[in-house]
């Protein structure tokens, strides 16, 4: 499987899982997840599934600065209902990486280790996310604005003929090219664009 070589420039996020460590999934717990792995699980690279993911690793790293975030001790609330737009497919990227999930999730082992009911949407709250602390409370509103990152001009009309067929090889890859290079453009050129990535922290 080859994928585009800039998915590797992405940066890691490495997290510690009490019920992978329990049960010897993992040494220690600690596993590592890449943008590839939201990629694989999503079937697909776009500015979705990158912001759902890069969101992820800011808000994480704000609400944990000095250690692992432990991935299942973390409630994410989103704005939209889980059926509005691709709340769905964000959803699914950060359950992935945090372990959060809705009603239909992991259910624990004896009331340890549960990762239902950690996912909540239609929430009321300022931005399109809120990553929470089981622990501590400590929280994080987050949203991404993708209107900073335009697209080639090219890219509406390649789109429009490969959607109606009309499209011939050559177009199809250069539709291709250029919305990879639209994705790593947000993940890598605008990474701590606070414009494209806002990250609050919430007062409590």
């Amino acid at each position: 499987m080859k994928l585009p070589a800039f998915f590797d420039q992405v940066p890691r996020l490495r997290l510690v899982d009490p019920l992978a460590d329990f049960l010897g999934a993992a040494e220690d717990g600690v596993l590592e997840y890449g943008y590839a792995d939201a990629v694989r699980l999503a079937g697909h690279s776009c500015p979705t599934v990158a912001s759902a993911y890069w969101l992820s690793h800011r808000a994480l790293a704000e609400l944990y600065p000095d250690s692992l975030p432990v991935r299942g001790q973390i409630r994410v609330s989103f704005r939209d209902s889980q059926d509005q737009g691709v709340t769905g497919v964000v959803a699914a990227v950060i359950g992935l990486l945090t372990g959060a999930a809705h009603d239909g999730g992991f259910k624990g082992l004896a009331g340890q280790f549960a990762r239902n009911g950690l996912q909540r949407f239609a929430a009321e709250q300022p931005l399109s996310l809120r990553f929470t602390r089981s622990d501590t409370g400590a929280s994080v509103d987050a949203m991404a604005d993708l209107s900073h990152v335009p697209g080639d001009p090219a890219m509406g009309q390649l789109l429009s003929w490969c959607l109606s067929g009309q499209a011939d090889a050559d177009e199809r890859r250069r539709f291709a090219t250029l919305w990879q290079a639209r994705v790593a453009s947000i993940l890598l050129n605008h990474a701590d664009d606070p414009e494209v990535f806002v990250i609050r922290p919430v007062s409590r």
